[in-house]
């Protein structure tokens, strides 16, 4: 039976090989800031379409709702595609 291989200590170098790049962590932060703005948009536009009378409440509820339903949608997207490019610039998955 062969020994355990060993393992080495990550190396103390300001990049971490499983990291995405700032430029990928800064797209996935402005997509999800559009996203919740644009879903804020959609709730309020539709509620104020669809109430009369004083709405000022309900509208805000609406955009607040719809900014973190869309908001919440793209960071998990976001979150997925970041793990993925990470493992992709990695080189994978290996397992011994």
């Amino acid at each position: 039976m062969e020994p355990p291989v060993p393992i080495r200590p990550p190396d103390d170098s300001d990049e971490h090989p499983y990291a995405a790049s700032r430029g990928a962590l800064l797209g996935a932060f402005l997509a999800v800031v559009v996203a919740g703005l644009s879903g804020a948009a959609i709730g309020f536009g539709l509620v104020d379409v669809g109430c009369t009378g004083d709405c000022g409440t309900l509208s805000g509820i609406g955009a607040l709702l719809g900014g973190l339903v869309a908001a919440g949608g793209v960071a998990i997207v976001a979150v997925l595609l970041l793990r993925s490019m990470a493992e992709w610039k990695a080189g994978g998955i290996r397992r011994p």
